[in-house]
């Protein structure tokens, strides 16, 4: 496994290298060939700028069918790689993409060898492989929402935290907010001008305000720009907003912020673009069954599982609005996603793998939804 970690880690799959994404894949699917040899049935989706989607089915041995997701994409630049190659010290695995979810994807593939090569009773084992996530999955969210539909259960290979499960996740919004004013100089014709930074450093006190600890919501403007000069009345300002909610009914509070934002001067005009990337994925009964199965599994191997809610988003998250079973955070045990230090813990390796294999044999004995 460690091998294979490492040979996926040393693909270099940044979510806007589309060729690189392109030979990531083919280079995933032919691996997973090598380890569980040519499936039942095989899709790849493809997109002109994105990465595709690879879906392989393994016929079980009962009926009913487990959907693994897993994303090949990174946040890691091409070239990353030769200035912070794969390591392991000790155990302590560190690379690009090791974390944030590669060796989840390497697990998956071995928890249906594991169950074939122990003879353990198991449903049909779907793999789906995106190559977008990392960017709010706008190819594969439709690939992910069908191939969930029916299912025992959709189990998400994404990290875990400190080896807890993750069944709720905020929901995220990506915004920009656009003010444009009119341009003059500063100096000589001051009132002819409006400024868009001017408003726009009002508008944004006014986002910061909207959040809400009590609901779990946040409201982070993270980039903001505009103006061509100092002594330029600015003429545009945008800033872009990241907006997080545990709470469905949050995304309407907020929806409602963004259109009644507005200038006093009404010669500068504000403008909202920017959409709900995922809805927040809160416990639904299905899930809480699922939970409750996985923690059985991990007291029977003699071990406690936790669960947890986290502000990052997941493919999880369509599921879960859908109403379907889903477990999150099956993959590594480590941190540091998104950084520098991102590793992972190869003594956790076994005991991950094993509770993917037991979840999918306790899945074994379930009706098909």
């Amino acid at each position: 496994m460690l091998d294979d970690l490492r040979r996926i880690v040393e693909l270099e799959t940044h979510s806007y290298d589309k060729p690189m994404l392109d030979q990531g894949l083919d280079t995933i699917r032919t691996w997973v060939f090598d380890r569980l040899g040519a499936p039942d049935t095989e899709a790849r989706h493809i997109d002109a700028v994105r990465g595709d989607v690879l879906e392989l089915s393994y016929a079980g041995t009962v009926p009913g069918t487990v959907l693994l997701a897993s994303h090949y994409d990174t946040v890691w630049p091409t070239g990353t790689l030769a200035e912070w190659p794969y390591t392991d010290e000790d155990g302590r695995i560190t690379g690009p993409g090791a974390f944030d979810m590669k060796l989840g994807l390497v697990q998956s593939v071995w928890a249906l060898r594991g169950l074939r090569e122990l003879g353990l009773p198991h449903p049909s084992v779907k793999f789906l492989f995106n190559g977008d996530e990392e960017i709010g999955s706008p190819h594969s969210r439709p690939y992910i929402e069908a191939a969930s539909e029916g299912t025992l259960a959709t189990l998400v290979f994404e990290a875990s935290l400190d080896g807890k499960l993750k069944t709720a996740r905020k929901g995220v919004g990506l915004f920009d907010v656009t003010a444009t004013g009119v341009e003059a100089h500063a100096g000589l014709d001051p009132d002819a001008g409006a400024s868009a930074i001017h408003v726009l450093a009002e508008v944004v006190g006014r986002l910061a305000a909207a959040g809400s600890r009590e609901h779990g919501t946040t409201v982070n403007v993270g980039t903001i720009s505009g103006g061509t000069g100092r002594n330029v009345t600015a003429g545009k300002a945008v800033c872009g907003v990241d907006v997080r909610v545990a709470e469905p009914s949050e995304m309407d509070r907020i929806d409602a912020v963004f259109a009644g934002l507005e200038a006093a001067d009404p010669r500068v005009t504000v403008s909202v673009e920017g959409e709900w990337n995922r809805p927040p994925m809160t416990p639904n009964d299905p899930s809480r069954a699922l939970f409750a199965m996985a923690r059985k599994v991990a007291a029977d191997e003699g071990w406690e599982l936790e669960e947890t809610a986290v502000g990052g988003a997941s493919d999880g998250n369509f599921v879960s609005a859908l109403g379907r079973p889903v477990l999150d955070g099956l993959g590594a045990v480590g941190g540091g996603a998104h950084a520098r230090d991102e590793h992972v813990l190869a003594a956790h390796i076994p005991e991950r793998t094993a509770l993917a294999i037991g979840l999918i044999t306790a899945l074994a004995g379930q009706a098909p939804a």
